[in-house]
């Protein structure tokens, strides 16, 4: 890999981040410039996958297909080229290569992430809590554990490799309370049936106005989830490095405070789109400043938190 051709990749992958998503360009600015290279070209990579399999451009509405396995096999294919050392001619999947190799990022990572498209392109649906956690490692948590490689902690760290993981899990979570309509719009639902059937609700009626206290209580759930896992994860950030800590601790509180507003909204959750407005998170991003240099996150083992291995267990 040459220095222009690395330098290419890195400016693709930040223009792909800019259209992609504000709140990880915001946070991305924190890092050193050599661990805010590392993110963009795997955010890179995350977004062109995510992108492929679900038919979107930089995200956006979710549209119905009918051949989204033949797009995440396609996916799967370039991924394995690029991590086998070979230039795809796929800018993502090539930036993908680039950052595994630098940051010895084990290949059972990325795959983990393919593994969560191909099962939304097989429709599968959580029947309980753990399946829940299962699909959130695979779209996020294994995410997270990559970017904690980035970030420079060790490939042999498998606490803070778990606290990570916890991050991704934490953040998928929030995506999964605000996204409940979107979801059902698109024909997908990841509140676990189990949760369904407790709060008598019929699989695909969720959505029905007389359902929405009972998807308030469900939003209660998640967001108490939300709040263990990304208090594990803060645990973990404060062993990184001050900017990335900083970065991490921003992200963490944004991603939270999605979770948090969604629960304070109650039944009127999803009568719009919940978003952190740019005030709110300048505020966020300061008060995670002062996090970073106190650097006491609150003592927490992770005793009933999943770990990648459970996660696993679960899909099978």
């Amino acid at each position: 890999m040459t220095f222009d051709r690395r330098a290419r990749l890195v400016q693709s992958a930040q223009l792909s981040i800019a259209a992609g998503s504000k709140s990880f360009t915001l946070a991305s600015q924190i890092f050193d410039s050599q661990t805010r290279e590392r993110a963009w070209l795997l955010y890179f990579w995350c977004r062109a996958c995510d992108d492929i399999v679900d038919g979107q451009d930089h995200g956006g509405a979710l549209t119905v297909l009918t051949d989204a396995p033949a797009r995440v096999a396609h996916v799967r294919a370039l991924t394995e080229r690029a991590l086998a050392g070979e230039i795809t001619g796929d800018e993502p999947f090539d930036a993908l290569g680039v950052v595994a190799a630098e940051c010895r990022i084990s290949h059972h990572l990325p795959m983990d992430v393919i593994e969560g498209f191909a099962m939304d392109a097989a429709d599968w649906r959580p029947k309980s809590e753990n399946d829940l956690l299962a699909y959130s490692y695979h779209v996020a948590g294994a995410v997270g554990r990559m970017m904690a490689l980035v970030m420079g902690v060790s490939p042999t760290d498998a606490d803070t490799l778990d606290r990570a993981t916890d991050l991704g899990i934490a953040f998928q979570l929030s995506n999964i309370a605000r996204d409940i309509s979107e979801d059902d719009a698109a024909g997908r639902c990841y509140l676990p049936i189990n949760w369904l059937v407790e709060a008598d609700i019929a699989p695909g009626e969720q959505m029905r106005p007389h359902n929405r206290s009972r998807l308030a209580d469900m939003a209660w759930w998640l967001a108490d989830m939300v709040a263990d896992y990304e208090a594990s994860a803060r645990v973990g950030a404060a062993r990184l490095p001050f900017r990335s800590r900083w970065a991490v601790l921003s992200a963490a509180s944004i991603y939270g405070e999605i979770a948090r507003e969604v629960d304070r909204r109650d039944v009127q959750a999803w009568d719009h789109r919940v978003v952190v407005g740019k005030r709110q998170k300048a505020w966020l991003v300061f008060r995670a400043l002062g996090q970073a240099l106190l650097n006491r996150p609150s003592a927490r083992d992770r005793e009933g938190l999943w770990t990648r291995e459970d996660a696993l267990a679960a899909v099978g």
